[in-house]
């Protein structure tokens, strides 16, 4: 066979030997080397390919005559990147699968290449190809315990290599240039080779033997290509398989090849008609559907598990405190003590109550996604329309949207008349999205949804219009399904001060079992009675455990809750209250919440190097504001006039691409109905509120216009009409529109001229621009419209790299300060100039080439399935599908002629850059979430104090690229993130976590559901949100406002503070009672206390003033401190010595008072009552002044908790009728009246304890040390 000549292209070194890919090696040779290697002789081995199949045959320009037209090459290759992009980028990536990136590659490989129907491709697409099979043949599966197994992934990779090697010319080049040791590591041909293999396994690596040996010089020997072990087994493959060592193809692989699921959004129509199979007048065959579902599986979405309402209650009584509290309730009825044992039991009920609402409540965000479904769907099958379960939809199907219907699944749009989609279900925005089904190409298979402009997903509503649609994706892969896996995949975590709690109960129980071991012991070693020894010992133990903890806890995040809600901050899950306080980074969405979220028009640059301003931008009302021009020496700025003559004919010409080549407008909502804008309006007009419909940034524009005099409707009552329209894709970046206009019917010229308007990204239209309109002389025109007639005198200057540098010094200085910053441009259309068919389009009809190519023919290898043989109508109907669709040269968006730049803005919310501010000197990190430009969104950023010096914006796509501990590992890390997709936002929460930190997230659109769970705490909008979003959140912010996340954080480590205040002020007074009797004890001292009294004075001392410290206000520089860590214990260090000096404070205290009275049997009973009056009065005090941790309790109000003062008299009062009241003093307490000089021991013991308070606070103060 002759030599090919690789292509020459970029990355393709012309110096490089490529004479070993297609070297004829002869027939004979090829045998002898085959039939010497597996040890046949050279009758056996016959009929090998002489080196390839041919290519095919091919015209000059390298096509195949059997496909359509050049586009259908481009077409093939661009499908073919989208997938290699993704077959690197797989394993960090867990919205696509490995089996789903095959099945692309595969459906191209069967249906569009094989058969020599494209034998070139670009060379360096097939270098990464190579790479990228290569890299995903070796993966493997565990089979048992022990035994692992090639995947189905890595045969089919496997398999394409040897498909992609046959017909591809480049790609037979790529393999070439691999080393033979990288081939023998990737093929694993000796594993596919081994006994435990399939029969298809051993085929293919037969047939892949082959076609390496045949094909390539170097590759000759075999045994290079396979380990020397696994020689042996190759070797008995080759013989077992010897019809594979003839084939010139790879073996057939299993099941129906179909199209896979996908968006297809950047595919023509006819593309994807016959990639499904089906039609658009009589749809799919109904004998076709069971095969389909076979193979695709059902329309329904994920279900979410189930959680009975009794396993709810249960999941609540097995907590772990809760066990701990029933205990004791058990261990209190062994000792008689039924008053308390009841208060335990009312306790641990409530508290179950509690938490089965709120996880009742949590259950509802997942009852929600079932409801999500549509449970009709009207499709077309066999030409007829019907009404269905959407569960029986299949991809191929004809679905027909009517106006108020639901979508039932994904669909790629193929009619629309007047369609508008409301998807605020998944995006936030309540405005109806215009649908187009022209495609979008881009190079990449995520593309933001609201970008998906010919796509309509399942679950989302038709505002208006209808439309007709196939669909492209079912079940668990459409955009809602993969929304509800995420959901239901999340588990349930324990929040920070749920799993501390948990672990300071398992020490607190740890302790009073050595507590009670040791007790009981030394009182048996001191010969007392074992019964009573054992009874006060196990009543101490029960003392250790703070029982008023859980209830205490309960009772203060839900007054939290309370106070966060008159803030604005619904809590929708109780913990969230504290785990908001120690949120180490805040994510923020920009739009709505760190700014306004209203966008206007901030400045206007013309060609002329003039700027404009505009006044109340962001009001919607356009009898508000004015356009004003700028002094250039900076003096103050020139009112415009609102009529044709006041204004400079290039501000005009811009407003007017501004109005014009937009879909968007502005109306107003008032009792009598919506109307269109008229700037004549009336007194009561002007009270009604206006309303935007369309997307922000046109509404803008159009506002803009309004702005200076010149709507919409001022230009079409000059009878300017639109006849052609090229939609913005994020791959031109451009959006263009042409218009028709009315001229004098004598003139020789016609009875109408058209022009182009164009509006985009600043570089893309000044690209596409041959000329700018300078400073227009007086005269030289008689109005500023009459630049867009038909003329002989040319107004333009041509452009030079001056004005290209002064274009983009301005555009540069607009992104830096934030704006959005937008391209505008236009161009005169000749009309009639060049004999087009039809005068209302203008030229350029005349240079469309309408032959068509001859259409692709199927292989004569393939063999037909039943789908095929029951759908080729289908196919044989949709004619040439890739030509591309007639564009008027006259209309190209080519030759324009630069207008100016336009910026907008979208202001920051009053109040967010104090909020920052706040957020860095209490140590927590902001993080900017938007999809904006990457420069306009750092702008913003900079203005808020989010992005400081040294700080860093990335984008999007760049962390695509990037695994989640990648991303962990960023330093500085970025403090923007531009461009970003909810994908994005799940994997910066991920990335987040892993490296310790506490993380808020915020969202609005269903697709932001998942990193809103996943985030330890949830915020949605409560304005923007949907109620998917909302119920997966566990704070919604009713005012949408980043200033109330602030705001709940500080509430947040309110919440905690006092938390650890009475955490510590309870330990503080349960070990002052249990080290006074342990040192009682140690010295065979009679107890002070009863059993009685220790459960009385923890029920009078504990629990009330426990609950006033749950009210207590927060402290000043609550918002100074730095973020507690989580992983950090609720008792560390430092609260330890202080639980232990206010503990030893209280205990010596009261040791020393017990020592000094009269314990003789005969006053022993007033010495303990005397010691019960002084313990529990000191342990009140310490209530009192536990209020602070740090700061001087003289430095607080005294009366700034009032629940503090009730709380602690009420229980000096329980104290006082303990002491006095007959009988039950003492046949229930054991105790007796005191006397002064008693109280004057207790007065003294107050001040003593008081001092020392002090003491340790200052210490505290003067260390640093935390809490």
């Amino acid at each position: 066979m002759a030599h090919d000549k690789p292509p020459i292209s970029a990355g393709n070194d012309p110096a490089v030997n490529h004479s070993t890919v297609d070297s004829a090696v002869s027939q004979e040779t090829v045998n002898k080397r085959l039939s010497f290697a597996a040890g046949m002789d050279d009758n056996t081995v016959h009929g090998l390919p002489a080196a390839m199949p041919s290519s095919g045959p091919s015209n000059a320009e390298g096509y195949s005559i059997y496909s359509n037209i050049k586009d259908g090459k481009a077409s093939i290759e661009h499908q073919i990147e989208i997938n290699v992009v993704d077959l690197f980028d797989v394993k960090s990536n867990k919205e696509i699968s490995l089996e789903e990136i095959l099945d692309g590659l595969r459906y191209v490989m069967e249906y569009r290449i094989k058969g020599g129907r494209f034998p070139s491709l670009d060379y360096n697409i097939m270098k990464r190809l190579t790479d990228g099979l290569l890299l995903h043949m070796g993966d493997f599966e565990k089979k048992g315990r022990f035994r692992q197994t090639l995947s189905e992934e890595a045969d089919v990779a496997f398999q394409l290599f040897g498909e992609f090697l046959l017909e591809v010319r480049e790609f037979r080049q790529a393999v070439g240039e691999k080393p033979v040791s990288d081939l023998r590591h990737a093929l694993k041909l000796d594993v596919r080779c081994r006994s435990g293999s399939t029969d298809q396994e051993q085929q293919a690596a037969v047939a892949l033997i082959a076609l390496l040996t045949t094909i390539y010089p170097q590759f000759s020997d075999w045994r290079e290509l396979v380990k020397g072990d696994g020689q042996r087994n190759v070797q008995k493959c080759m013989r077992e398989h010897a019809d594979f060592v003839k084939a010139e193809k790879m073996p057939e692989m299993p099941g129906v090849i179909l199209a896979p699921q996908a968006l297809c959004f950047d595919r023509r129509i006819k593309r994807c008609l016959k990639m499904y199979r089906t039609s658009l007048e009589t749809g799919l065959p109904s004998e076709a559907i069971p095969a389909l579902r076979e193979h695709y599986g059902k329309n329904t979405l994920p279900q979410p598990p189930r959680t009975s309402v009794f396993k709810m209650l249960w999941t609540q009584f097995t907590d772990f405190m809760m066990l701990l509290l029933m205990a004791v309730a058990i261990l209190m009825a062994a000792t008689h003590e039924y008053i308390p044992m009841a208060v335990l039991l009312i306790v641990v009920i409530l508290n179950a109550i509690i938490g089965f609402i709120q996880e009742y409540k949590a259950s509802k965000a997942l009852d929600a996604l079932t409801k999500l479904s549509v449970p009709k769907a009207q499709v077309l099958r066999d030409g007829q329309t019907s009404v269905i379960d959407s569960e029986e939809l299949v991809p191929g199907d004809i679905v027909i949207l009517e106006e108020g219907e639901s979508v039932p699944a994904d669909l790629r749009l193929a009619e629309v008349s007047q369609l508008e989609i409301i998807e605020s279900i998944l995006t936030g925005e309540s405005v109806a999205v215009n649908k187009d089904p022209k495609e979008i190409r881009t190079l990449t298979r995520k593309l933001p949804l609201g970008d998906c402009k010919g796509n309509a997903f399942m679950s989302t509503v038709v505002a208006k219009g209808r439309g007709k649609g196939i669909v492209v994706r079912t079940g668990r892969l459409t955009e809602m399904g993969k929304i509800s896996a995420a959901i239901t995949g999340q588990g349930k975590t324990l929040t920070p001060v749920q799993a501390k709690l948990a672990m300071l109960g398992k020490i607190l129980v740890a302790f009073a079992i050595v507590l009670c071991a040791v007790m009981a012991g030394i009182q048996i070693a001191y010969k007392r009675e074992v019964g009573k020894s054992l009874k006060t010992a196990l009543s101490l133990a029960v003392s250790v455990i703070p029982e008023g903890l859980v209830a205490v806890v309960t009772v203060t995040m839900a007054l939290g809750v309370r106070r966060m809600a008159t803030r604005k901050a619904i809590v929708r899950t109780l913990p969230a209250v504290e785990t908001l306080g120690g949120v180490t980074f805040i994510c923020s969405d920009k739009t709505g919440t760190l700014t306004e979220g209203k966008m206007g028009a901030a400045e206007l640059w013309t060609s002329d190097g003039s700027a404009y301003g505009f006044t109340e931008s962001t009001s919607l009302d356009p009898n508000k504001g004015d356009v004003t021009l700028k002094d250039s020496a900076g003096g103050a700025p020139k009112v415009l006039g609102k009529t044709l003559n006041d204004v400079p004919a290039q501000m005009l010409i811009s407003l007017m691409v501004s109005s014009l080549c937009n879909n968007s407008s502005v109306v107003q909502d008032s009792e009598a109905g919506t109307s269109t804008v008229n700037l004549e309006t009336s007194d009561a007009e002007k009270a009604a509120v206006w309303k935007g419909i369309g997307d922000p940034t046109e509404v803008a524009l159009v506002v803009a216009a309004q702005k200076a005099g010149f709507p919409k409707s001022y230009f079409q009552d000059l009878g300017y009409t639109r006849i052609f329209e090229q939609a913005f894709d994020s791959e031109r970046k451009v959006m263009s529109v042409v218009y028709k206009a009315p001229l004098n019917t004598n003139s020789p010229q016609g009875d109408h001229y058209e022009f182009v308007l164009a509006k985009g990204a600043p570089e893309e239209i000044l690209n596409r621009c041959v000329g700018y309109l300078p400073p227009v002389a007086p005269g030289a025109v008689s109005s500023p419209l009459d630049i867009l007639k038909p003329s002989e005198v040319d107004l333009t200057n041509p452009i030079t790299e001056e004005f290209y540098d002064l274009v983009s010094e301005a555009s540069g200085r607009m992104a830096d300060n934030g704006l959005r910053v937008l391209g505008l441009s236009y161009k005169r259309v000749k009309v009639n100039g060049g004999q087009a068919e039809d005068e209302s389009i203008g030229d350029g009809l005349d240079d469309i080439n309408k032959v068509k190519e001859q259409k692709e023919a199927a292989p004569s290898t393939y063999k037909p399935t039943d789908v095929d043989l029951l759908t080729a109508a289908n196919v044989a109907a949709q004619g040439d599908d890739d030509d591309e669709e007639a564009i008027p040269p006259g209309y190209a968006e080519g030759d324009l002629v630069f207008l100016g730049l336009i910026g907008l803005i979208d202001p920051a919310r009053e109040g967010v850059q104090n909020s920052v501010r706040i957020c860095k000197e209490a140590g927590i990190t902001v993080v900017m979430i938007t999809g904006d430009h990457i420069k306009t969104a750092s702008a913003i950023a900079r203005e808020l104090g989010i992005l400081g010096e040294g700080g860093r914006a990335i984008k999007g796509e760049e962390l695509d690229l990037l695994s989640d501990q990648a991303i962990a590992d960023l330093k500085p890390f970025p403090n923007v993130f531009a461009r970003v997709s909810p994908d994005n936002k799940l994997k910066l929460v991920t990335a987040l976590k892993s490296r310790g930190e506490s993380v808020a997230m915020t969202g609005d659109g269903v697709n932001d559901a998942p990193a809103i769970k996943a985030a330890n705490v949830g915020v949605a909008m409560g304005i923007a949100g949907t109620d998917i979003t909302k119920q997966a959140a566990d704070i919604v912010l009713a005012n949408d406002n980043f200033n109330t996340i602030i705001e709940a954080v500080e509430e947040g480590r309110r919440v905690f503070d006092n938390i650890l205040k009475f955490i510590v002020y309870l330990l503080s007074c349960n070990c002052a009672e249990i080290f006074l009797f342990l040192l009682c004890t140690i010295i065979d001292v009679e107890l002070p206390f009863s059993v009685t009294m220790i459960l009385w004075a923890n029920i009078i001392a504990d629990v009330p003033p426990a609950m006033a410290l749950g009210v207590e206000p927060a402290e000043p520089g609550l918002m100074s401190r730095n973020p507690r860590s989580p992983k950090r214990g609720i008792i560390t260090p430092t609260s330890f010595a202080v639980i232990m000096f206010q503990s030893f404070s209280m205990m010596l205290l009261t040791f020393g008072v017990y020592m000094w009275a009269d314990r003789s049997e005969k006053h022993l009973k007033y010495a303990q009552s005397e010691a019960f009056a002084f313990l529990t009065t000191l342990q009140l005090l310490q209530g009192f002044l536990s209020r602070t941790m740090r700061t001087s309790v003289f430095r607080t109000r005294f009366l700034g908790n009032k629940w503090m003062i009730y709380g602690v008299l009420t229980s000096f009062v329980l104290m006082i009728i303990g002491i006095y009241v007959p009988k039950f003093n003492d046949e229930i307490l054991g105790l007796i009246p005191i006397y002064g000089e008693s109280w004057a021991k207790v007065a003294v013991g107050c001040v003593i304890l008081t001092v020392l308070s002090e003491l340790e606070k200052l210490l505290l103060r003067r260390t640093g040390w935390t809490i």
